[in-house]
């Protein structure tokens, strides 16, 4: 029993001891995971902290050219910095010196230069961008308000002007008064021969607008300047003239009244009478403008002898200037016609009221009747090609009425043969110039189509 004791004993001390000693291996055991993984991850953190804190970054010196930035170092002031969209590194190098220089001079006016090379999150940024748009906004508004502050300066308003003037005795006027002043000046007894002339003078700059010549009929003017024909003082009727010119261009309203008004007539009895050759200038102006889409002025023409008086116009020394005129008016009345009746023809309209007008008009038997034929050739021997060139339109526009009175004019082809040979030579050096079709070899064209047609 006594051996049985003793080892029970000796059992139960060694439980005792391996209980006690597996208990302390717990307590001092030299890893715990968990608790080893939290001073781990604190560590790293205090780490962080003190490589960004500002107190211990290192500083970095930069030189002339660009160099990597790395973590936690510190830019001098005035360097410059850039993101390298390549790599995705930040680097920095020094300032040119008139950079730095402006920098530095920025800063001593209390300018703040800003370097800070910090991110910023996207709330920062919208943030910015808000406060930009405002301040733009607010420039914007300033702007606007500087330019109108201005323009007032530079500008008054139309009412203010208008007092001031009202009391300088000065009326801003309309066309309309303008003219209607100017119109009481010319018929005033009391106005002198200069002043009526530069009444006139004013007057045809208007009257060149459709609407203020329509205006003019409205409180009688335009009777007042037509009755200027009939005045004896010949710069009357050459300004007198040279308004209706103007007033009847391209507008039939002024056309019909001036007809009515018995313009025809004396612009007719104008020509007829020895006049300055600046005065027949004037009134042949105003006649090819009253005549010219007219077709019942025509009719009237004709009726009065017109044909009469542009072929003694044409005769008369010293008229040459004229009768190129005569002759470039006479195309255009022939070939207005022409189109009148192929436009007709085209639009299968029988009767139009215009196209009735012109077939009213019995212009070319009057030019053959009363030798316009001859007169057309012999205007060939004027030396200007200008006039020879309308000379051969209008004889071209003449051939079918003309074409036996052409072929019995000896004159008239030996005058076509000349031209013929002396624009031959003037398209040969226009050939070598290197202008395949130019001016004399149009001329020429015309020659030989003429003496084509006559053989």
């Amino acid at each position: 029993m006594a051996p049985l004791g003793m080892l029970l004993g000796m059992l139960m001390t060694s439980c005792f001891t391996f209980c006690l000693g597996h208990k302390n291996l717990k307590e001092f055991a030299l890893t715990n995971p968990e608790e080893s993984s939290t001073k781990e991850t604190e560590r790293k953190e205090t780490t962080a902290e003190e490589e960004l804190d500002p107190t211990v970054l290192e500083v970095f010196h930069p030189t002339h050219e660009w160099q990597a930035l790395r973590p936690g170092h510190a830019v001098p002031a005035g360097s410059h910095v850039r993101l390298n969209l390549q790599t995705g590194a930040r680097e920095v190098k020094l300032q040119d010196e008139d950079k730095l220089r402006n920098n530095l001079k920025g800063l001593k006016k209390g300018k703040r230069l800003d370097i800070n090379t910090n991110t910023y999150t996207s709330q920062d940024l919208k943030s910015a961008l808000a406060k930009f748009k405002e301040g733009a906004d607010m420039e914007s508004s300033k702007e606007d308000k500087a330019r109108q502050a201005k323009v007032k300066r530079l500008f008054r308003p139309i009412e203010e002007l208008k007092k001031d003037f009202e009391e300088l005795n000065v009326v801003i006027e309309t066309d309309m008064q303008i003219m209607v002043r100017l119109i009481n000046k010319f018929n005033s007894s009391n106005s002198s021969l200069e002043e009526k002339i530069a009444a006139l003078f004013d007057l045809e700059y208007y009257v060149h607008q459709m609407d203020n010549a329509q205006d003019l009929l409205s409180f009688g003017g335009l009777q007042v300047v037509i009755n200027g024909l009939n005045s004896t003082e010949p710069l009357l009727k050459e300004y007198a003239a040279f308004v209706l010119g103007a007033a009847f261009s391209s507008n039939p309203k002024v056309q019909v009244e001036a007809i009515e008004g018995g313009a025809l007539q004396k612009l007719l009895v104008v020509l007829a009478t020895e006049q300055s050759l600046t005065a027949k200038k004037k009134v042949l102006f105003a006649l090819c403008s009253l005549l010219r889409h007219f077709p019942y002025a025509q009719q009237q023409f004709l009726k009065l002898g017109g044909l009469h008086v542009l072929r003694s116009l044409v005769q008369e020394k010293g008229m040459e200037v004229l009768a190129v005129r005569v002759v470039t008016l006479l195309y255009d009345l022939v070939t207005e016609k022409m189109f009148a009746e192929e436009e007709a023809e085209l639009m299968r309209e029988t009767s139009p009221e215009k196209l009735q007008q012109y077939r009213q008009v019995h212009l070319l038997p009057g030019l053959q009747e009363q030798g316009w034929c001859e007169i057309t050739a012999h205007l060939l021997a004027l030396p200007e090609h200008d006039a020879r060139e309308k000379v051969l339109q209008t004889l071209g526009a003449l051939l079918a009425t003309c074409r036996d009175r052409y072929r019995q004019d000896p004159q008239l082809n030996r005058t076509l043969v000349t031209l013929q040979a002396e624009y031959q030579a003037l398209a040969a050096l226009e050939l070598q110039d290197g202008e395949d079709e130019g001016y004399f070899w149009e001329l020429l064209g015309s020659i030989n189509s003429l003496l084509k047609e006559l053989r």
